[in-house]
C-alpha cells in the first residue's frame, strides 16, 4: 500500500480540508497521513472561525512524517499565513518529497477568506514551483493570474500563465462557468478537455479539497498524471452525484458511495 500525505487544515464538520481528504485516500486504497495547517470552525452554513497552527508544530509533523515513512505523493490545501508556507515549502524540498498536487484554497464557498492576502504571492512563489500539478478553481485562477476568467479559451490563457509560475502540469476547474462543468488539463504542450454534466445538488461542499486528494492518492500509485486527473473527475463526478444532505447548507460529497454500493450497503 502506498501512503500519501494532505498537508491542510482541519474542517470540524468533517466536509472538507483533513477530513474529506483522508476519506478520500481510503476510498482509494492507500494510506493517508495528516499534517494539519489550522483548526477551522466550520460547518455546512460557513467557516466562523480559524485558528493557524504555529510554523514550528507544522515543521515537527512534517519532520515526523518523512524521517520515518515513506511518502509516494503530497496533497497541499489550505494554507494562509506567509510563515506557514515557507515551511512548507522549505521541508518538502528538504526532504525531495514528490508527486506534489497544490490546491490553492483562498476562500471558502460562504466567502470566507482562508488565505490571508498578504500570503498569496509567497504561495505562488514557493509552493507553485514544486508541485506536480496545480488544481484552482477559476475564482482562484483569478487571484493568481490577475485575468477575468468567464470562457473556455479564457482558461486556457490562464493555465498557461499558471504554468509559467513552475508547476509540471495545471488543472484548470470550470464549475464556476454557466452550463456544463469542463476542465482543463494543461501540460504545457497539450491541452486536454474534461467534460461532465452539471449535477443539480447544493451539496457540493469539499468537492475541490477531494479532487486534488483523489489526483494525489492516483499518482502516488503510480498512474501517469492524465490517468490519475481523469479517475479523479470520474470520482468526484460520482461523489457529487450521490452526494449527502447533511446539516442545513452546503453537504458534503459522498467519498464511499462507490464503495458502498458495490458492498451492498448503500441504497439510493
Amino acid at each position: 500500500m502506498k501512503n500519501v500525505l494532505t498537508i491542510a487544515g482541519s474542517d470540524s464538520s468533517g466536509g472538507a480540508g483533513i477530513q474529506a481528504d483522508l476519506k478520500t485516500f481510503a476510498a482509494h486504497g492507500v494510506f493517508g497521513m495528516s499534517v494539519i495547517t489550522a483548526v477551522t470552525a466550520q460547518n455546512t452554513q460557513g467557516v466562523f472561525a480559524v485558528q493557524d497552527i504555529t510554523p514550528a508544530v507544522i515543521a515537527k509533523q512534517l519532520d515526523a512524517i518523512f524521517e520515518d515513512i515513506e511518502v509516494a505523493a503530497v496533497k497541499i490545501g489550505m494554507v494562509s499565513q506567509v510563515d506557514t508556507i515557507k515551511t512548507i515549502a522549505a521541508k518538502l524540498r528538504e526532504y525531495g518529497a514528490s508527486n506534489i498536487v497544490a490546491d490553492p484554497v483562498m476562500v471558502s464557498k460562504s466567502g470566507y477568506r482562508l488565505l490571508n492576502p498578504a500570503a498569496e504571492v509567497t504561495l505562488i512563489e514557493e509552493l507553485l514551483p514544486l508541485a506536480a500539478i496545480v488544481t484552482p478553481n477559476i475564482p482562484e485562477a483569478e487571484v493568481i493570474t490577475g485575468r477575468t476568467i468567464t470562457t473556455l479559451a479564457a482558461m486556457e490563457v490562464a493555465a498557461r500563465d499558471i504554468f509559467a509560475l513552475g508547476p509540471k502540469s495545471v488543472l484548470m476547474k470550470g464549475g464556476h462557468l454557466d452550463g456544463d462543468s469542463t476542465d482543463i488539463l494543461f501540460d504545457g504542450e497539450e491541452f486536454i478537455y474534461l467534460p461532465s454534466r452539471r449535477i443539480a445538488t447544493k451539496n457540493t461542499h469539499g468537492t475541490g479539497c477531494t479532487l486534488s486528494s483523489a489526483i494525489a492518492a492516483n499518482v502516488g500509485r503510480g498512474l501517469s498524471m492524465r490517468d490519475a486527473v481523469a479517475a479523479a473527475k470520474e470520482y468526484i463526478t460520482v461523489a457529487i452525484e450521490h452526494s449527502l444532505s447533511i446539516g442545513k447548507g452546503v453537504g458534503p460529497t459522498n467519498h464511499f458511495y462507490t464503495l458502498y454500493k458495490k458492498a451492498g450497503m448503500f441504497n439510493d
